[in-house]
């Protein structure tokens, strides 16, 4: 390709240097207006055509574990949880006490902390467990995490 551009810039050089400014001046007002040509060459560079290829290495990321459909099978052993939305509804189980004091559940039908709220509740000195039912309060403390056991 660079020869072809050489020669094409040689061609138009050596029209100029031929002939001088005042000559064409000359020519150009006894013979009347000059023609002007223009001249275009394309240019091929002999040789097999390229083909570039790249390769690139993309790492995939890992696939994001599922989300759990649903509230949490697992509880803290301190705290107070609507059934069906904080937790699932089921039967639960506790290692029982986290610390010397005791564990002490609670199931109620509220949150307002009425004695009349209460379904059922209970002190463990060892392992135990819980059914809780959508919409129940469920309540803890003292105690060891709950795990959903069925």
């Amino acid at each position: 390709m660079t020869h072809g551009a050489v020669g094409a810039v040689a061609l138009f050089l050596g029209v100029g240097i031929g002939i001088s400014d005042d000559e064409a001046r000359a020519e150009a007002s006894d013979a009347g207006p000059t023609p002007r040509v223009t001249v275009t060459k394309e240019v091929k560079v002999p040789g097999p055509e390229i083909t570039v290829t790249k390769t690139a290495t993309v790492t995939a990321k890992p696939p994001k574990p599922p989300k759990p459909k649903g509230p949490p099978t697992t509880v803290a052993g301190d705290g107070e949880y609507l059934v069906g939305e904080e937790m699932r509804a089921g039967t639960y189980r506790t290692g029982g006490p986290g610390d010397s004091f005791g564990c002490y559940w609670e199931r109620a039908r509220n949150s307002s902390g009425e004695f009349d709220a209460i379904i059922a509740n209970g002190n463990l000195e060892g392992s135990g467990r819980v059914t809780v039912n959508k919409g129940e309060v469920f309540k803890s403390s003292g105690c060891q995490d709950w795990k959903k056991a069925g």
